[in-house]
């Protein structure tokens, strides 16, 4: 059997090994059209930023390592420009000597990947904008801070290559611009729980332009001048173009394969195409998301490497399935990580699944420990049992702090993944001991509080409803944080009774009155919410507390208050 491999990185070089394991006789060639078969594509911004020093380092295996371990014959800078599906056939160009010729396969596995999106800027081919996709753009990148020594950088675009651009470039002395053209950056997170995204940029010296859409670029002297809509120019020395990426199908579509969302390749759970011996992997083709059940791109490395191995199994004649991604994430931004799991709610709403979500905030680990750092903590359940989901059941989840966020985030998203419910969370054994965690993790406190949503024990209004709330004649607000928190920032109209007063101050709250309750993080507002109830009164809480309220609205201030004029209308 003779296997064609087109790409390396991630797809191709995982299922070539992973082909050469099954089968020791076949013949496997991999083209690639860059310098490089396999290397740490996530690394490549911290190389720039000087946490990674070696160039050896970014490439985990080079060709003659590559044939030396598996035999397989690895062509770089070749590019494959055609596919004769009938005659099972690849046109290849040799990129150094402009030699074409043809291979014959028996099984060709296409795994091109995805490649940055340029939009049509004017100025944008001036030799100091930058695109980041490979080891060759990493070291063009590099060399170019070396020999001209930019003072300042516009990073267009805040997913994640632009985050962590911005992040490297800045760690490099260089004063950066980030600008995003939505209202937020890092599009897994909803709009309040990237508000600590843009407060970690802001606060480490990074200045954000969020709802700003860039027109173009134009060369004054030795300075490069961005245009931004309605906005005074920033200047660089340096432009990072990051605003997104888009599979890399060309070659399939161009061979009549057939294609789905922005043209991304569409495959099986066996990843074969249309075409008959023809699969495909990795960031070019469109997948089934395993919480909706609907397509989408999932770019990203560990999807890529399960599905190369899926396809190499059906290659060798195993039967394997691939049964979708849910979109795991996380990013380091300076001193925080943040993460995500399955649905947002922006997801959740386009594919018309019914969601309610709590907010909670926790300790990484026991608080007498030394170094203990804080999380916030939004979960997305079902509220109700509809046929597709258990009520309860655990749709996504997204986490923001210092320590500990990486194993949270990995035991929710195995509870997305396996459909666990709140209840079940509760009842989760995480490994506990002070320097570590706590007796109720985080994660079970999620449990915890979901379940008394769904149980009636509290009811609880989100920090955009706030406004819609306080124009209602029969509310009253009563914040149950201490006097000195209170004086530090407060919702306006609302009393200061702190929560261990509460019991004695009843008299100063109006029975006929629905009440709403504030405090720092949630927790001593749900205290209150039960010690009020138990006395007949009407309350809820504000989910998240007056913490993620004040984070909400200044995240983007003009967004915020916008949504909050919407009359806590869901998040666009």
């Amino acid at each position: 059997m003779k296997v064609i491999i087109v790409g390396g990185v991630a797809g191709g070089a995982t299922a070539a090994a992973r082909l050469r394991r099954l089968d020791e006789n076949a013949e496997i060639i991999i083209f690639e059209q860059s310098g490089f078969i396999s290397y740490a594509n996530c690394g490549l911004p911290y190389y720039i930023g000087g946490e990674i020093t070696e160039r050896e380092a970014l490439t985990l295996q080079t060709p003659q390592q590559f044939f030396n371990r598996y035999r397989i014959q690895v062509r770089v800078h070749h590019r494959v420009t055609s596919i004769d599906k009938d005659k099972k056939i690849v046109t290849v160009t040799d990129l150094k000597t402009n030699d074409v010729f043809e291979e014959s396969y028996d099984k060709l596995l296409l795994s091109p990947g995805s490649r940055p999106v340029v939009p049509p800027f004017p100025g944008k081919d001036d030799p100091r904008i930058f695109t980041l996709r490979n080891v060759e753009d990493t070291f063009a990148i590099d060399d170019f801070i070396n020999a001209s020594r930019p003072q300042n950088a516009v990073v267009i675009g805040g997913g994640f290559i632009g985050l962590e651009m911005a992040e490297n470039l800045k760690q490099k002395g260089i004063d950066v611009t980030l600008i995003e053209l939505l209202p937020q950056v890092f599009v897994p997170f909803d709009y309040d729980m990237a508000s600590f995204v843009h407060d970690c940029l802001k606060r480490n010296g990074i200045k954000l332009m969020t709802g700003c859409a860039v027109e173009g670029f134009e060369s004054v002297g030795k300075t490069l001048n961005v245009s931004v809509k309605e906005h005074p120019a920033v200047k660089a020395d340096l432009v990072i173009l990051a605003v997104g990426v888009a599979p890399d199908a060309s070659l399939a579509q161009a061979a009549g394969l057939e294609t789905g969302i922005k043209g991304a390749i569409r495959v099986n759970e066996k990843m074969e195409t249309s075409a008959k011996d023809i699969y495909a992997v990795g960031d070019a083709v469109e997948i089934i998301n395993s919480v909706t059940k609907s397509p989408t791109l999932i770019p990203l490395a560990g999807p890529a490497n399960r599905q190369a191995r899926i396809a190499a199994d059906n290659i060798c004649g195993r039967s394997s399935v691939f049964k979708g991604a849910q979109g795991s994430s996380i990013l380091k931004l300076f001193e925080m990580s943040f993460a995500a799991t399955g649905l947002n709610e922006t997801a959740a709403r386009n594919a018309g699944i019914a969601f309610d979500k709590v907010v909670t905030f926790s300790a990484s680990h026991a608080t007498y420990y030394p170094g203990a750092g804080n999380m916030t903590v939004k979960v997305l359940f079902a509220p109700e049992n509809d046929g597709r989901f258990k009520k309860g059941q655990i749709l996504g989840a997204q986490i923001a702090g210092t320590d500990g966020v990486d194993k949270r985030i990995d035991v929710l998203a195995t509870a997305v993944r396996c459909g666990l419910t709140a209840e079940e969370l509760t009842e989760l054994e995480p490994a506990y001991a002070p320097p570590y965690s706590s007796a109720k993790d985080p994660v079970n406190i999620a449990g915890y509080v979901i379940s008394n949503v769904l149980e009636g024990a509290v009811k609880q209004f989100h920090w955009y409803d706030l406004p819609r709330l306080m124009r209602q004649e029969n509310g009253f607000f009563v914040d149950v944080r201490t006097p000195e928190e209170n004086e530090t920032g407060r919702i306006s109209g609302s009393i200061n009774i702190p929560v261990d007063t509460l019991r004695d101050r009843l008299a100063e709250i109006p029975k006929e009155k629905e009440i709403f309750l504030i405090c720092q993080s949630a927790l001593r507002s749900y205290i209150a919410c039960k010690i009020l109830t138990a006395h007949g009164y009407r309350c809820s809480h504000l989910s998240g507390g007056y913490r993620f309220y004040k984070s909400a609205m200044e995240g983007n201030t003009e967004y915020a208050t916008r949504l909050c004029g919407d009359c806590g209308a869901p998040l666009k």
